[in-house]
């Protein structure tokens, strides 16, 4: 069953990559006494990921952050060292959290895994976007298909806050 508004975010561990090289960071570590925009996505430099789904939050991470957010987060199913090549090619390095979700433990934990082994991507989290809030989901926005960046995108995410 996916997640709700009002649930707590289950505790997992994230991969992130720090000058030292990849380090874990919890659930708790991540969201605990912060109000964190979250989104995933499919997987990075993916078309609709790397060109339009990232590209809007990095676009409006002032203005998002202006209306209370302490921090961005984006998640994937990749591992740590694809997920910091990314922040380095998209220039959301240091604007947004980069979580490596290379297992989909979160994704799965969620409820909000997909099966892309059709397309050779194996398990893989859905298109989405959550306001927590210290742990507790207030506002969650997820895509009826993998290609489209709508409802879960930084405009209509910024109409919500």
């Amino acid at each position: 069953m996916a997640i709700e508004v009002g649930d707590r975010l289950p505790q997992v561990t994230f991969r992130v990559m720090t000058a030292e090289g990849p380090a874990a960071r919890t659930t708790d570590d991540i969201f605990k006494g912060r109000k964190v925009v979250l989104f995933a996505v499919p997987g990075a430099f993916t078309p609709t990921c790397h060109n339009n789904h990232l590209p809007g939050f990095l676009a409006k991470a002032d203005e998002i952050k202006a209306r209370g957010i302490d921090a961005i987060a984006v998640t994937g199913v990749n591992d740590v060292f694809v997920m910091n090549a990314w922040a380095k090619a998209s220039g959301g390095e240091g604007k947004i959290e980069f979580l490596s979700d290379g297992n989909a433990d979160f994704a799965k934990a969620v409820g909000l895994a997909f099966d892309g082994s059709g397309f050779g991507l194996g398990t893989r989290s859905q298109r989405y976007s959550m306001v927590v809030n210290d742990g507790v989901v207030e506002k969650l926005n997820v895509e009826d298909a993998p290609g489209k960046a709508d409802v879960s995108g930084a405009e209509h995410l910024l109409g919500q806050l």
